[in-house]
């Protein structure tokens, strides 16, 4: 995993959800990213954010910068922009004012136009992004990804999953409620990305926002969202108020040949995530029959992104993303969410 040049990289934002998660890869592997530093986001003022993810302790040790210093820093290779969700397009568009590479985390903010700027200054400006959808370093979703577009399980007939949990209390439902699309805005933008690299443009998008029994209407912290295909429907869930723990998640894939079918999606506890793969006739290299499908280990949910990140920043590769790709899933997000309607 040791690329022949470490990434030099800062973080910006310590108080997005994913925050603490980022800057622990980035000190896990001192052989793969050299730390210039981070920016507390505290210095100039941020929007809302879920306080249950803020751990300063885990930025001790580490230069703080001003954005000023970070423009400077000679040699900088990318930052990771960690800022909290409103404020992720307006900070990403001062990198690439600057010509800095970054990994953006989501969700793009609550409109299309800003967001499509910022791609359309990135690619004139030849400055490498990346977003921070976290199953695109998953190997089972990766998996299913080359299999759907192999023909494997035949054409696709549903794909239905979820992005439930019990976590965060009161304090995440309060969180919710500043977004308008809750939590399918937040968090239904995983999945869609997925959805929409495996089937593409949707022809129609519905999304049904709604609070969990005895939450205030404002907090939208129980949604569905359909993507209707020519030949397949989509069922998305996401809801901060599942009972009976943490469910694990579901991701199920059913298509003429045969289905995928996992819970939990991924899991950092040393065991693999296992899909069951049933198949009514032979494809491929599937015969007819049940199988169980297991996938490497995975130790932490980002390095295998930003280890492609610098392999993307020097040139080394081209991003399995393209830009035309991340400006639809954020149309398909906000469709999902009731921002905007389907066209």
């Amino acid at each position: 995993m040791e690329s022949e040049k470490k990434l030099k990289v800062v973080q910006i934002g310590i108080r997005h959800e994913h925050a603490p998660g980022k800057i622990l890869t980035l000190k896990g592997f001192p052989n793969i990213f050299e730390i210039a530093g981070y920016v507390d986001e505290a210095d100039f003022g941020y929007s809302a954010n879920f306080s249950g993810s803020y751990r300063p302790h885990l930025y001790e040790g580490l230069r703080r910068l001003t954005l000023d210093e970070v423009w400077s820093i000679p040699d900088l290779d990318a930052a990771i922009v960690e800022v909290p969700n409103l404020d992720l397009v307006p900070m990403a568009m001062r990198c690439v004012e600057h010509g800095v590479a970054m990994h953006l985390d989501k969700p793009a903010g609550e409109e299309l136009g800003p967001y499509a700027k910022l791609l359309d200054e990135c690619r004139k400006r030849g400055v490498p992004l990346q977003m921070g959808y976290m199953f695109r370093g998953n190997p089972a979703f990766q998996y299913c990804l080359r299999a759907i577009r192999e023909g494997v399980l035949g054409e696709i007939i549903s794909i239905e999953a979820d992005m439930n949990h019990c976590y965060g209390g009161e304090e995440y439902q309060k969180y919710i409620a500043h977004f308008r699309g809750g939590i399918m805005f937040n968090l239904g933008c995983h999945l869609i990305d997925f959805v929409v690299a495996a089937l593409g443009r949707p022809t129609a998008v519905t999304g049904f926002l709604r609070s969990a029994p005895g939450d205030p209407p404002e907090t939208k912290n129980r949604s569905l969202a359909v993507l209707e295909y020519p030949e397949a429907l989509v069922t998305l869930r996401a809801s901060a108020r599942a009972g009976g723990g943490d469910p694990g998640r579901l991701m199920r894939i059913i298509g003429t040949k045969g289905s995928f079918t996992f819970s939990p999606v991924e899991r950092f506890d040393g065991k693999p995530v296992e899909i069951e793969a049933r198949f009514t006739q032979g494809s491929g290299s599937f015969p007819a029959g049940t199988h169980r499908l297991s996938f490497p280990v995975q130790k932490d949910r980002y390095v295998a992104q930003l280890t492609e990140l610098g392999k993307i920043v020097r040139g080394e590769m081209a991003n399995p993303y393209t830009y035309d790709h991340d400006l639809l899933v954020h149309e398909v997000t906000l469709a999902a969410a009731n921002y905007i309607e389907w066209k």
